[in-house]
């Protein structure tokens, strides 16, 4: 029943989306190639913009509660049962797809496979470091207040949170796993489009390499944003494409793949990075200030709110990452030294699976399609650019859907060249079907290879879901470094609360929270001085309690005084809470 309750709360929203997406996208026009699912999906993503942008006026305008979703949501319905009848006779009209060759079959169940960790996934409670940090505790003040505060407690506070809405409104309706379906929902709606674009510009084969790779590289267990950039870049390409192959008589392509981008602009400034290569594609194609500007438009409707009240209140659009040219406000010069530094030292190559990209201009596709060849230079473009900024792979995300599909035609060129030369080299008499009995051979042992896999991957991701409130605190215990300390915080402390080191058990303590490596409440500010200093520089911006990560207790106990002025409150799982003893007594009549 768990899992049902979520996935049909995922089915309502997906129908509501449709049915709003669906209102634009056919008012546009109909793309020259015509492909039913893939027009759906886009339908779905447009819808989830839609969605993302009415609910930010709601918030906005400090209305956005149970009443406006549920409205939201409701309008949905409505639209898609008005079009269902329409959207029908298109799927029977559609042109009935070849029989499956084994080797599409063999695509077809690899992409199963792969589903199934997937679809178990989002059921987990919150345990990723980034979601409780910063996601979740954003979009809870924004589910209790109603609108866009700026929570300088937070490490990004003034970082645009398109998504975040989503996240938001299912707090309002659900629990704490529900936000986890529309992050996973980016990623399955983005898997789909790799698929029907890899069946419309390539074959099936491709289509399948190409879904699966990105299906497999997606993380579903978590309420962090990247796939969604990801969803709304991939969607603005194919938007583009659309408009590209389109009878040049209006913008309407055009205005819907600038949306796209600004939906993901709105979400992540990664996707700014996206917008040069997509500005010279335009201009080189479109030159009319009307088309022009109706597009720019589009583009700004996600995401001006962000990047206009950034400029307005701290002077950075692009806070806090602008710093060095428009000037530090929350973080200092040694605070943006220590974020770059961090991301370098987490650089790494990409994952494997998308190195045959590099084979893309070998293939037969290359000089057929203008599509894949547009696919490459996105690649290309999107590479140098990861490499020459951070080279940290999680930012790379944005362009994995377009990065794996043309990945999949680098893999078929590939192994198509290798059979091939087996072929010439294989004496004429054993070239009677020995060459693709051993390619089914072949098959068979990676589909057991796969299954073993999935096996394994879907046990890992059935341990980590709690359908009872004792499975679900002992997985956050053991995963969550400090929950148990937090959350005694959260229940008895009834002043501040400033942590040390338990920044990943924030979503979980007392809300909010203060402390962080980085901006106003960064420890270097306040574990460094003398232990009397410290406690009353703590009470007299209101803190009653310390909570510490288990490595970094000893080291502050250690300190001359530290126990004359903290007490300690409870301790579990290697953390601790103290009582600041100074607020104690600053408050005595």
């Amino acid at each position: 029943m768990f899992a049902a309750a979520h996935y049909a709360a995922l089915a309502v929203f997906v129908v509501a989306c449709w049915g709003i997406g669906r209102m634009l996208v056919t008012r546009i026009g109909v793309p020259v190639r015509r492909d039913v699912w893939l027009e759906t999906a886009m339908a779905i993503a447009a819808g989830i913009g839609i969605v993302i942008c009415v609910f930010q006026a709601f918030a906005i305008a400090g209305r956005f509660n149970v009443a406006a979703v549920l409205f939201v949501v409701a309008a949905g319905i409505a639209a898609a049962l008005a079009q269902m009848r329409a959207w029908v006779r298109e799927l029977r009209l559609r042109e009935v797809a070849a029989a499956l060759s084994w080797l599409e079959k063999l695509g077809m169940l690899v992409l199963a496979i792969v589903a199934v960790p997937a679809l178990v996934a989002p059921l987990a409670p919150p345990i990723a470091f980034d979601e409780l940090m910063y996601h979740l505790p954003y979009a809870r003040e924004v589910a209790h207040t109603g609108s866009l505060g700026i929570y300088e407690w937070l490490r990004y506070p003034w970082f645009p949170y398109n998504f975040n809405l989503l996240y938001a409104a299912a707090l309002m309706l659900g629990d704490d796993v529900l936000p986890h379906f529309a992050n996973a929902l980016a990623g399955w709606l983005s898997v789909w489009i790799v698929y029907r674009l890899g069946v419309v510009h390539v074959n099936r084969v491709v289509a399948c390499i190409g879904a699966a790779i990105w299906l497999g590289l997606g993380d579903y267990s978590n309420a962090l944003i990247d796939m969604s950039v990801a969803l709304f870049v991939l969607a603005a390409c194919s938007a583009l494409w659309w408009w590209r192959e389109s009878p040049r008589t209006g913008a309407g392509w055009l205005a819907l793949a600038a949306f796209f981008l600004g939906v993901a602009a709105g979400s992540k400034y990664q996707a700014l990075t996206v917008t040069p290569l997509v500005a010279v594609f335009v201009l080189l194609h479109e030159r009319r200030p009307r088309v022009l500007a109706v597009a720019l438009v589009s583009f700004l409707i996600p995401c001006v709110y962000w990047y206009a009240r950034n400029a307005f209140m701290t002077g950075d659009p692009f806070n806090p990452i602008g710093a060095r040219v428009f000037g530090f406000t929350n973080w200092n010069a040694q605070d943006y030294l220590m974020q770059f530094q961090d991301v370098r030292d987490h650089a790494s190559l990409p994952s494997p699976l998308i190195w045959a990209v590099l084979a893309v201009p070998f293939s037969a596709s290359w000089k057929r399609s203008a599509a894949v060849r547009a696919a490459f230079v996105f690649c290309v473009y999107s590479l140098f650019v990861w490499g020459l900024t951070s080279r940290y792979p999680r930012y790379l995300t944005a362009s994995f859907p377009i990065l794996a599909l043309t990945a999949g035609v680098g893999w078929q060129t590939i192994f198509g060249g290798i059979a091939l030369r087996l072929r010439r080299a294989m004496p004429e008499r054993d070239l009677g079907g020995g060459l693709d009995r051993a390619g089914r051979w072949l098959g068979i042992v990676l589909l057991a290879v796969l299954v073993a896999f999935g096996v394994y991957q879907t046990r890992r991701k059935a341990v980590m879901v709690a359908t009872t409130p004792a499975e679900r605190e002992a997985v956050l215990r053991k995963h969550v470094p400090g929950y148990a300390v937090m959350d005694y915080l959260r229940e008895h402390a009834t002043g501040r609360v400033y942590q040390i080191a338990l920044i990943e058990a924030t979503y979980y303590g007392p809300n909010p929270v203060w402390g962080d490596a980085l901006g106003p409440w960064r420890y270097s500010d306040f574990i460094t001085l003398p232990s009397a200093e410290f406690a009353r520089k703590l009470a007299g911006l209101g803190f009653e309690a310390i909570a510490i990560a288990g490595p970094n207790a000893p080291m502050l106990e250690a300190q001359p005084g530290f126990l004359d002025q903290f007490a300690l409150m409870y301790e579990k799982d290697g953390a601790k809470a103290y009582r600041n003893l100074q607020y104690k007594n600053d408050r005595k009549p």
